[in-house]
């Protein structure tokens, strides 16, 4: 085998990785694949200097994606409080490794909705080393701060991301049955069955995208949720289980197209966050491999 292959196979072995580093750290699908590319693109370039080829390659992804978001920072002052990251979307039945090594043991979405609120440092800290177990000594350098400066830029990370997301029941008994609850209270047009397995205080973000900004929105409390679900209950009869970001959600699918993604947490048996993507040319390019085929 050449060096230009066999270090091409290497590269492979690490690929998972740093994918689901830069996953986390982006909150785009697309934009990790650029990063490992770009990771990629400069091993090419510097192989002959690498000794830790696992390490190198996870700080030189970080850097990819630290120059990102703080290029994000700098184009986007405002936060936008709608903004729905990516969804990785799984049939609940099948396995599926690559799915896995993407998410980690994190469950939903929630999190990384909340890491799209922290600032660059925050979010580098918190991914490294809460995530993927980097030492702070390993990522002082990345951020330019000492290790104790990055233990503190984690610390507040942490903090913000206890605040804001909230702890979702790990039992995916628990988290199945409150979305099917949810489901078939929508189908029913049944406003107390929603209220019912909705939290008081839950909270829907929807993200509508440049093409249905109309539907982008935060709605706040069990009761207006389940009040604004109603008027969408002709779409509830094209729902269907599957799992997103490895907890259970709801795909709509209408002529084989599909039309959002519900991810759900579930937290102490009710419906405590839901985040739905409706944006069509996101949807689009989802990868939903055998998901949008008829229900059973």
């Amino acid at each position: 085998m050449s060096g230009g292959a066999l270090l091409a196979e290497r590269f492979e072995e690490h690929r998972p990785r740093l994918r689901a580093v830069a996953y986390r750290m982006l909150g785009s699908l697309g934009e990790a694949e650029d990063a490992v590319q770009e990771t990629w693109l400069r091993l090419d370039r510097h192989a002959e200097e690498v000794d830790n080829l696992g390490g190198w390659l996870t700080t030189v992804a970080s850097r990819v994606c630290l120059n990102e978001l703080r290029g994000r920072s700098r184009r986007r002052e405002d936060a936008l409080d709608t903004e729905v990251p990516d969804p990785v979307l799984t049939a609940p039945e099948r396995d599926d490794p690559e799915a896995a090594a993407l998410l980690g043991d994190q469950v939903g979405l929630a999190l990384q909705v909340v890491l799209g609120t922290l600032g660059p440092a925050e979010r580098l800290a918190f991914v490294l080393h809460d995530l993927f177990a980097v030492p702070f000594e390993d990522i002082a350098p990345l951020l330019e701060k000492s290790p104790a400066a990055v233990r503190q830029a984690a610390s507040r990370a942490r903090k913000r991301v206890k605040e804001g997301a909230p702890e979702p029941d790990r039992d995916p008994v628990a988290q199945r049955t409150a979305v099917e609850a949810f489901l078939a209270a929508s189908r029913e047009g049944d406003f107390e069955g929603l209220v019912a397995v909705l939290a008081p205080d839950a909270v829907l973000r929807a993200d509508g995208g440049a093409a249905m900004a109309q539907l982008s929105k935060v709605i706040r409390g069990g009761a207006v949720i389940a009040s604004s679900a109603q008027g969408f209950r002709h779409l509830a009869p094209f729902g269907r289980l599957v799992l997103v970001n490895g907890a259970y959600g709801v795909l709509t699918v209408i002529d084989g197209k599909p039309v959002s993604v519900m991810a759900f947490t579930v937290s102490g048996g009710r419906v405590a966050q839901i985040d739905v993507l409706t944006d069509p040319e996101r949807l689009a390019a989802l990868d939903l491999g055998g998901l949008t085929g008829p229900t059973g």
